[in-house]
């Protein structure tokens, strides 16, 4: 059986994760050094397109076109799929606490996190928000949201080699052990 549109699970997994930061972005420590706007743009440009493909089905050819099954057990790959990056996220975000930012910032106070995701990861948010796109993918199954996926994977790896610098600056020995221990994305791999 062919599906339409997108699963209401994975609807509610992106407002689920907006409502989540957006109240948690009133819990942050008060930013000692901020990223440049330009490099800002870096990384949001890639992103807020990868964001725009994703949500806006009314492109011309071929954006649309059916890339992959468009079937039930493509539906459910894909919720299953948003659904645990929706959790890696949430666990990565409340294990990150005031420490967290949407820029690239260092934090007064700020601490080198090491617990939770950042155990396997060392930018779980981002592994968590690329599963999520990949869930969204699957569920779509058009060549726009397949697009999406590397387009966010270039924005978080962009904005992963910004806040690497930073954390370097700032922790340079503590920070470079934990690059050789912990892999940046994928468990092991990447």
């Amino acid at each position: 059986m062919a599906k339409s549109g997108t699963s209401q699970i994975i609807v509610w997994c992106w407002i689920i994760f907006g409502i989540y930061w957006f109240v948690s972005a009133f819990r942050q420590k008060q930013t000692a050094q901020r990223q440049s706007v330009l490099a800002a743009l870096a990384h949001r440009l890639p992103l807020g397109l990868s964001y725009y493909l994703l949500v806006f089905s009314n492109l011309p050819p071929p954006m649309n076109s059916l890339v992959t099954p468009n079937t039930e057990w493509a539906r459910i790959a894909g919720d299953l799929v948003c659904i645990l990056g929706l959790s890696v996220t949430l666990w990565a975000r409340r294990s990150l606490a005031g420490n967290w930012s949407s820029d690239v910032t260092f934090k007064t106070g700020h601490e080198l996190i090491r617990r939770g995701p950042y155990r396997f990861v060392r930018h779980p948010i981002y592994t968590g928000l690329l599963l999520m796109c990949l869930g969204t993918a699957i569920e779509i199954a058009r060549l726009r949201s397949w697009l999406a996926l590397p387009l966010m994977a270039v924005a978080f790896w962009i904005k992963l080699k910004q806040e690497e610098r930073l954390m370097l600056t700032h922790f340079p020995d503590e920070y470079r052990v934990y690059q050789k221990q912990v892999k940046a994305l994928v468990p092991f791999i990447l």
